[in-house]
């Protein structure tokens, strides 16, 4: 299977089924006793012939329902599992073939899962990993120092794992996954139950080793802030399949019919003008000089309406706001696969 040079991960029409008990709705009693000694089986397709490619360097969002097969395409990908059909190459390995060499590649962060000892202090699980991957001592100081300056970890270093906050143990855990310096990171869920300031410090701690390391992050959360905050490409799955993949900003043009325009004014320059204005929005809240308006922006133009917006009234304050991603997914999620072939995403730039 060939490889772009500046593509690090390729994956191609991509299958997982898995053995699930059948289901019986109304199962009869014979059949109950029977079910205790012999087990019918049935095949589910978790992945349905799903392609994607991702280039050196890319911090790309992963996103989708639950069981819509994103953790199976992490597993396939971290070489947990092996695929039913398709093929996976990531830095230039086959996961699952190679796990061995690989894993030196890769760093992996579950959210629900922790890479620490559980009882001993963060610095020895640190010192276990640095002897797994083979680092030297300079090497592996250097990372320490790197991690304590952003992470600020070095205040918990010789604490127990089972006495940190959860946001201290998440820093931690996402520094024992960089150590080796790898080239590529998958995280599942890294800012899952932390509080505002733990998700903007570790935030602000990816998108530095994104951006200076350049390495390649792959992140799936169910977060639509984290996803905003972080990635210019969002890969989004339904049901097996890849239903977009393409730019946050293309996603939100796309699929973003309203937009709100909220503003504050002094006085009124010109009530002819303001009134057709407003025959083209939709009013949503208007107290004392403050109106919110809703705009469609597939039969508006938006810089117009903003335009009459001006030209009408002494303006004082004006803002306007998109629909949040999450609501932007939902509608997505909506529309489904709008007419697209099986496995096959609607794609969206170069």
């Amino acid at each position: 299977m060939g490889v772009k040079v500046d593509t690090i991960i390729k994956v191609h029409q991509l299958v997982k089924d898995f053995k699930v008990p059948k289901k019986d709705v109304n199962p009869s009693l014979a059949k109950k006793i029977w079910s205790i000694f012999y087990r019918e089986w049935e095949t589910k397709r978790v992945l349905k012939h799903i392609s994607f490619e991702v280039k050196k360097g890319e911090f790309i969002g992963y996103v989708g329902p639950n069981g819509a097969g994103k953790s199976t395409t992490i597993k396939i990908l971290t070489g947990v599992l092996t695929p039913t059909e398709g093929e996976v190459q990531v830095v230039g390995f086959v996961p699952y073939k190679q796990r061995y060499e690989y894993t030196y590649h890769i760093g992996v962060v579950f959210g629900n899962r922790s890479l620490l000892e559980f009882d001993i202090p963060v610095i020895d699980s640190f010192r276990l990993y640095r002897d797994i991957y083979e680092l030297n001592p300079k090497t592996f100081q250097e990372r320490l120092d790197l991690f304590s300056e952003i992470l600020k970890i070095d205040q918990f270093l010789h604490i127990p794992v089972r006495k940190l906050s959860l946001g201290e143990r998440m820093r931690c855990e996402i520094a024992a996954s960089l150590l080796h310096k790898p080239e590529v990171v998958f995280l599942d869920e890294p800012t899952i139950g932390l509080d505002v300031l733990a998700k903007e410090e570790i935030r602000n701690f990816l998108t530095r080793i994104n951006q200076e390391d350049k390495t390649t992050i792959m992140l799936t959360t169910h977060d639509m802030n984290d996803i905003e905050a972080l990635c210019e490409r969002i890969l989004i799955i339904d049901e097996g399949r890849i239903i977009y993949d393409g730019p946050l900003t293309e996603i939100k043009r796309k699929y973003v019919q309203w937009k709100r325009i909220e503003f504050e004014y002094h006085g009124i320059k010109n009530p002819v003008l303001l009134r057709e204005i407003l025959k083209k929005t939709r009013v949503l809240e208007q107290r004392q000089k403050f109106v919110s308006l809703e705009v469609n922006t597939l039969e508006q133009d938006v810089p117009e309406i903003i335009g009459g917006l001006l030209n009408s009234l002494d303006i004082v304050d004006l803002n306007v706001q998109e629909p949040r991603l999450e609501s932007v997914i939902k509608e997505i999620y909506r529309r489904g696969m709008n007419g697209a072939g099986e496995g096959q995403a609607e794609q969206v730039g170069p």
